[in-house]
């Protein structure tokens, strides 16, 4: 996370979307290897490769926060050997337009629905969430749940983090954002440059120009020089920094997601199971969960969570079920699991 005082500025305005064409500054330094597909004003990167087969679902690869495309370079030709593999840009990111503002996780899981079918994709997916991008990945899943067959989560963001405000104050992240409305999907009005205030935006230009020296750092040195090229150019643009704006930091959303499941829930499994539902919600009352080394008790929204769907559940070895999202900065919650290929050490 990069870019938060210049984040915080931006928050500061109302960033709504004019009328004008968006127009290109500068070009990438090597052309886009999927296409460019337009979603209703602004055009997303969307790159798939391997052969559909029948039966079998396609994997939509999601990076973490300031990734894009480029990240799955050593990751997306394996995969293509057996199975429908798409990688994207979110907006603002690698070859994609920026989009609506602000970037909440509603949006972003529209973009990748609406990119999806526009380009012929159909489901059922298998989504693939790093880091951030685990977040996102459950959202999709709270959202559109009919087209999700699997999940798997790589390192995926903490259930409730804690978070330190600018007073010094360290909160929960579910404590983040609980006054503020969600606003509605953006599905007309991309971000254009000039509706950024100046100070805003030479603000977030220095943001940018400050990450192209670590762009290419630590592990992503592994990555392909084309892959770091193109990392080396997206990173040191503004568009970079609007690309991941979203002041509400996802409290609220993830609760909102958590009810939507939870009716969709009870409207699929009416009838006999309601006394094992009832006893399983007073065995969960009971209970404390430790989190990040703190025992926080559970609540009548983590009763909820734990009623959504379960769709998402996948056949793996060695896994074990997960409750994501009950707590965290992730917006939705659904029942998943979590597997390793080997013991599974302490985090």
């Amino acid at each position: 996370m990069r870019h938060l005082g210049v984040w915080s500025v931006i928050g500061m305005f109302a960033l709504t979307g004019a009328g004008d064409a968006q127009v290109a500054i500068d070009n990438p330094p090597l052309p886009a290897p999927g296409r460019l597909m337009d979603v209703g004003g602004w055009r997303l990167h969307l790159n798939c490769t391997g052969q559909p087969r029948a039966g079998q679902p396609v994997v939509v690869l999601e990076a973490g926060v300031g990734d894009f495309s480029v990240e799955w370079s050593l990751v997306q030709p394996e995969v293509s050997r057996f199975a429908r593999v798409c990688s994207y840009d979110r907006a603002g990111d690698g070859w994609s337009d920026v989009g609506p503002h602000p970037r909440t996780f509603h949006q972003v899981a529209y973009e990748l629905h609406t990119l999806l079918d526009r380009a012929g994709e159909r489901p059922p997916y298998v989504l693939v969430g790093h880091s951030y991008g685990g977040w996102l990945v459950r959202t999709y899943q709270a959202r559109y749940p009919s087209e999700v067959a699997g999940m798997i989560l790589v390192d995926a963001g903490e259930d409730n983090p804690l978070r330190m405000l600018p007073n010094g104050q360290v909160v929960r992240a579910s404590e983040m954002g609980a006054s503020k409305p969600i606003p509605p999907v953006n599905t007309s009005t991309p971000l254009r440059e000039s509706d950024i205030p100046a100070a805003a935006f030479n603000q977030m230009q220095a943001g940018a120009r400050a990450s192209v020296a670590g762009a290419n750092s630590g592990p992503r040195a592994k990555l392909p020089a084309d892959a770091q090229r193109m990392r080396t150019w997206a990173l040191g643009r503004w568009q970079h920094v609007a690309a991941a704006v979203n002041p509400l930091r996802a409290p609220r959303e993830r609760a909102r997601a958590r009810r939507v499941a939870a009716r969709r829930h009870h409207a699929r499994h009416a009838g006999g199971k309601r006394a094992g539902r009832r006893r399983d919600r007073g065995a969960a009352s009971s209970r404390s969960r430790r989190v990040g080394g703190d025992v926080e008790r559970r609540t009548p929204g983590d009763r909820d969570a734990e009623r959504s769907p379960r769709s998402a559940r996948s056949t793996f070895t060695r896994c074990r079920n997960h409750s994501t999202g009950p707590h965290g900065s992730s917006e939705s919650s659904v029942r998943t699991r979590r597997c390793s290929t080997g013991p599974r050490t302490a985090r």
